[in-house]
């Protein structure tokens, strides 16, 4: 039977259809989907190879012991409620997550602000998106997208502001791109200091200086003056404050080449374009929103919409594209700490008092809690007592991580619920709680551009675990709150949000689904995606094209946004610029894509990109390994040298944990500085040192079943394969004996062995019974060895001799980084049929190696690979 369903990773929201059989769960796009019509994603394509059973937290557990769920509630309520009377509400905290479904952001956030009694609940998203909401408020009077993704296909202009949308919102690029190429009068303008996957699309590449993006947006708004392009009429009827921001950015247009380090040409050719087009849509995301001055950057782009009236229409408008599944639906159920649900304010009498008697709750919280940020330090503090954290992972992801970790440790009670006992988080947990995964629960979700979207199981429920609803409601009903709690299904809480958001939508608000109040349960089971509002009169649409702003007024307010400097100055010291964010084919923390051998084969270990220049200068090699360290932390990484990062910035990938890597874990060196309005931190603005980490021997293995609990190596990054695991190593010292270190990777066997005396390099198999239980590949430099070609050879049980060959044989020949993970192809299969010089499209290439041919991720890739061998007229291209 085949479930229609969403994919649990980014904002986009695409459907899947999602079939179990004897063999696992086939994964296909929903070609009804409105985000994605058929399109997916490496990730999304891969799903079903991450719902297995594997090392799953399938019982609750108290002290790391087995216990029931009796015990496990009474534990939670218990902490709870001792903290509550003995230091009052503000003592407790949830800290919940963007993978949680709507249903569970409601009840908990009922459960804290409406019987606790504390605003105390925030969510990653603070990491996400909160300069967005930030900048919506401040600009429309509420956090509402105006726009939809029709709009990026009906543009005739479209600016990405720091948005790697080619693989962070992988099938909105695949969507972007299909439009461009059917209309090639579209025009692209990328905004980002680094050289990107999406940067190749577009007609301007910006390559800005890190953090002056308001700067850039004040002075494109002065041009907007100068140009006659500001739409008096729409300002007249509907804005408030143009003539301030204007002063304001007059002055910074003097300054603007020299802050945004951009040559006069392409910032002409910039202001040219934006101010000539009049169906613009300006789509911005993390780069613009993690900083110091995000908010502002958020109302910097949005001054210039509103100033030329290009909102609300077909093809024009600002654009924010959230990182996780449910950032919006978290959003629409006040998940963030200075919020109420349905995008009610909690500073607001009125607006408390209705969700009060909606929610027959006894006592409401009446200020904002404490923001992630904010909320760690009161850990750390002692000020919070109780601490309960929902699927995510706070020791990886939060800034400043190590001191994340130790703010845990040092909580009295800590619960966490989890589908996963080893994350670095839950093994810090006092309670563990067994949750139910994607594929086992049943929800809603939002995407980035309004459309509630099903979530349904398509499997059962494993083992004793429960959906993230009803654990709260079950501490609720254990802390004597019951009655408020009693669901027993999800779309019961889901009528009871859709009713309180005509609550809302009476007070003036504009999340309003009130249209759903009364759906049946088997309506609820076939809701088709939807984009709110959903009223008795209206479904979906845009915002905006008329005024009708959520102000007290009713009218926009342009916002003179004031450029500043990034908060973390660069020192001789730490003398490089850090930039943060993801990569194609992981997500976050890794808990789900980590358990994809596909998914690993792309990028394999924690990296650092660099300028080669800077690399030189330093004593790096590629495939050298780098010490990334700050005053707070370190990380080792892998180096990858690049002309695509501007000389003195690096960047490194957020999604390494303690379980994948010694020393990946970026959030260990990042700063915690955050935005003054919306409490997000600059993840992309830190400063850092690099240096050679002074390895003398390094290791490549490959072993079958699980790998072991720990490496005698200093550096050490994991990733899994078919039925088994490779390992990179890294030591200080060499072992004293290369096979003894082998046995103690994979375990008794016969050793078989390779050696070069003269590079003093060795390969050494373990075998039993004839099969290889497992390959190490050391040398005193960083190993050479196709990794490909032996985990190829490994996963076939070919020979001992053929495993620690490097598979340089005419039945494995030399496949290379693979950059197609859906057909295995790669980066020498292709550099090899680009040599030959009768490629000249992706049509070919995909034509002739299926490259290309699948989800499409690796699109953007193939295409610079095939312009570089064209600009160097075919012939062997240099890996960048």
């Amino acid at each position: 039977m085949t479930t229609r369903t969403t994919c649990p990773y980014c904002g986009v929201g695409c459907g899947v259809l999602a079939t179990p059989g004897a063999d696992g769960v086939a994964i296909k796009s929903d070609p009804a989907h409105p985000a994605n019509l058929g399109r997916l994603c490496t990730k999304g394509s891969a799903l079903g190879e991450t719902v297995g059973l594997e090392g799953r937290l399938l019982t609750p557990r108290i002290g790391g012991q087995e216990a029931n769920w009796d015990q496990a509630i009474a534990a939670v309520a218990t902490a709870f409620s001792d903290a509550i009377r003995d230091h009052g509400p503000d003592s407790v905290a949830i800290y919940g997550s963007g993978q949680l479904l709507t249903e569970d952001y409601y009840v908990a956030n009922k459960f804290m602000k409406g019987f606790v009694g504390s605003a105390n609940i925030d969510t990653n998203s603070r990491l996400c998106m909160a300069s967005t909401v930030a900048g919506h408020k401040r600009a429309f009077g509420s956090d509402t997208v105006p726009g939809t993704y029709e709009d990026l296909e009906e543009a005739d202009l479209v600016v990405l502001v720091g948005s790697n949308l080619a693989w962070c919102h992988p099938v909105l690029f695949q969507r972007l791109k299909a439009a461009k190429a059917a209309r090639p009068g579209m025009k692209v303008i990328n905004v980002d200091p680094r050289h990107t996957a999406t940067s190749d699309l577009a007609d301007l590449h910006l390559s800005l200086a890190p953090g002056s993006d308001v700067a850039l947006f004040n002075g494109l708004l002065a041009e907007i003056e100068v140009k006659g392009a500001i739409d008096a009429a729409y300002v007249a009827n509907h804005v408030d404050g143009l003539p301030d921001a204007l002063i304001n950015a007059r002055s910074d247009a003097r300054s603007i080449c020299e802050v945004t380090e951009l040559s006069t040409e392409d910032m002409r050719a910039f202001y040219d374009l934006w101010t000539s087009t009049e169906r613009v849509v300006t789509v911005f995301s993390q780069g613009v929103n993690q900083s110091t001055s995000g908010v502002d950057k958020v109302n910097a782009i949005i001054n210039c919409h509103l100033a030329t009236g290009r909102i609300g229409r077909p093809g024009m408008g600002p654009f924010s594209v959230t990182g996780q599944p449910n950032a919006m639906g978290g959003r629409e159920a006040g998940g963030l700490s200075n919020m109420l649900a349905c995008h009610l304010a909690l500073e607001n009498q009125r607006h408390r008092d209705a969700v009060q008697a909606h929610w027959n709750a006894p006592e409401m919280a009446s200020q904002p809690g404490l923001k992630a940020i904010d909320l760690f330090r009161a850990c750390a503090e002692g000020r919070i007592k109780a601490l309960w954290i929902m699927s995510t992972n706070p020791a990886v992801s939060m800034p400043d991580a190590d001191a994340v970790r130790e703010a845990i440790r040092a909580t009295s009670f800590v619960a966490v619920s989890d589908i996963l006992p080893d994350t670095d988080t839950a093994k810090l947990a006092d309670v563990q709680l067994p949750a139910a995964g994607w594929g086992e629960k049943s929800g809603t979700v939002t995407n980035s551009d309004r459309t509630i979207s099903r979530q349904r199981a398509f499997q059962p429920i494993p083992g004793e675990a429960r959906p993230d609803w009803r654990i709260v409601s079950d501490v609720a009903t254990a802390m004597g709150w019951g009655a408020a709690f009693a669901y027993d299904t999800p779309a019961e809480i889901f009528r009871e949000h859709a009713a309180l958001s005509g609550v809302a939508a009476a007070l003036g608000g504009d999340f309003d689904i009130s249209g759903l109040a009364d759906i049946s349960d088997v309506g609820y089971e076939n809701m088709k995606p939807t984009r709110w509002p959903i009223t008795g009169g209206q479904t979906g649409g845009r915002f905006f094209a008329d005024g009708g702003f959520f102000t007290p007024s009713g009218r926009a307010r342009v916002v003179a946004a004031t450029p500043r400097p990034l908060a973390a100055e660069t020192t001789p010291d730490r003398p490089f610029r850090l930039n943060t964010g993801r990569i194609r084919d992981h997500w976050h923390t890794m808990t789900r894509t980590a358990r994809s051998a596909r998914l690993n084969r792309h990028i394999a270990e924690p990296l650092v990109e660099m300028n080669p220049r800077d690399a030189q200068r330093l004593g790096l090699a590629a495939a050298d390994l780098a010490e990334v360290a700050s005053e707070r932390g370190r990380a080792v990484l892998r180096v990858l040298t690049t002309d695509r990062v501007r000389p003195g910035e690096v960047f490194a990938p957020m999604h390494w944990t303690g379980r994948y890597a010694s020393a990946g874990r970026i959030g260990a060196v990042t700063g915690s500085a955050v935005d003054p309005i919306s409490g997000q931190p600059e993840l992309k603005g830190s400063v850092c040192s690099v240096k050679p980490f002074a390895a003398r021997w390094f290791g490549f293995a490959v072993g079958g079943g699980e790998p072991p609990s720990r490496f005698a190596a200093d550096y050490w990054a994991l990733a899994p394969i078919a039925d088994g695991w490779r390992a990179e190593l890294a030591a200080t010292t060499s072992p004293v004996d290369v096979s003894d270190f082998a046995l103690r990777l994979f375990g008794v066997g016969d050793i078989v062995t390779v050696g070069d005396d003269a590079r003093q390099a060795h390969r050494v198999a373990v075998v039993d019974k004839g099969e290889v239980k497992g390959a190490l590949f050391a040398s005193p430099q960083p190993v050479g060895v196709d990794r490909v070609a032996a985990v190829s050879a490994f996963e076939k049980k070919l020979s001992p001799h053929k495993v620690l060959a490097g598979a340089r044989s005419n039945d494995l020949p030399d496949a290379g980084r693979i950059v197609c993970d859906c057909f295995a192809v790669g980066e020498n299969t292709i550099l090899a049929e680009l040599e030959r010089g009768e490629v000249a499209t992706l049509a070919t290439l995909s034509d002739r190696l299926s490259a290309g041919a699948g989800c499409g991720s690796c699109r953007p890739e193939l295409e610079h690979m095939i312009d570089l061998s064209a600009k160097r007229g075919g012939g062997r291209i240099a890996a960048e």
